[in-house]
């Protein structure tokens, strides 16, 4: 029997930890699971991610479709419907293979300004690729953009991700409400970061969004910035790391007591 495939979006405002809580989901998922085929996608145009994996990107998806796009306007449909049907494979070639995960990124048009055609390419991916993997961890743009044109339209799982501030938590509130009705998830909740007083976790008023976990200001994390390291050189007890085993523990993704029983 299959396995079905488990589908983690991570989302919220832009500056409050959503790429560095991705890349720790993917290397806590690959060192639980190393038998498993895991995918971390790249959907910020940011492009965040792949510094934070320590994945050096050779080629994107917006590359990928401005071939596609420059044989239509040559003249060549032929090649153009030949690469649409090779777009799975080209997919799966530009992809990095990299301590036992994926990686795939979305890229950074050239032009200025929207990112419609290229989100609707990354829709059609996730749906492509997902059967191929047993976990697939998104870093989302941030924002409630690519949830309202749903291209998260079918994951599993919703992470939202706030700081302290009421401006982080609403923004978190609104992709809730948008994703209600355009996301067909199994489950949603929140995660706190960057807590200077994590003691105030508890009087925070979540406007009914689950708390998945707290996670206090991390100053490995940030050491790990300035040094420009990967989340793979992080100590196993980085308050990072610590909180995504949470996260993951309370969704049932992680066994229990994964981040050694102490929750953040």
């Amino acid at each position: 029997m299959a396995r079905e495939t488990t589908i983690l979006a991570v989302a919220g405002k832009g500056g409050v930890g959503k790429t560095s809580l991705s890349a720790a989901f993917v290397r806590l998922l690959s060192e639980a699971y190393p038998d498993r085929r895991i995918l971390a996608i790249d959907a910020d145009p940011a492009v965040g991610l792949a510094w934070a994996l320590g994945v050096e990107v050779r080629e994107t998806l917006d590359d990928i479709r401005k071939s596609i796009v420059s044989s239509v306007e040559d003249g060549a449909p032929r090649q153009a419907i030949e690469l649409l049907g090779e777009a799975r494979f080209r997919i799966l070639d530009t992809m990095v293979e990299e301590r036992k995960f994926a990686f795939l990124a979305i890229g950074r048009p050239e032009s200025a300004g929207c990112y419609c055609t290229v989100n609707a390419y990354l829709k059609e991916v996730i749906t492509l690729l997902a059967g191929d993997f047993d976990y697939v961890v998104i870093d989302g743009e941030a924002g409630v953009e690519q949830i309202n044109r749903r291209v998260m339209e079918q994951v599993t799982h919703l992470v939202l991700v706030t700081d302290p501030s009421r401006r982080g938590v609403q923004v978190a509130q609104t992709i809730r409400r948008v994703a209600e009705e355009l996301v067909m998830y199994r489950r949603c909740g929140v995660v706190v970061n960057r807590l200077e007083e994590p003691e105030t976790a508890g009087r925070m008023d979540l406007g009914g969004l689950e708390p998945l976990a707290m996670i206090p200001t991390d100053r490995a994390q940030a050491g790990n910035d300035v040094l420009g390291k990967s989340v793979f050189d992080l100590p196993p007890g980085a308050a990072i790391l610590r909180g995504a085993a949470v996260c993951l523990g309370k969704l049932g993704i992680l066994p229990a007591g994964a981040e050694n029983g102490k929750e953040v």
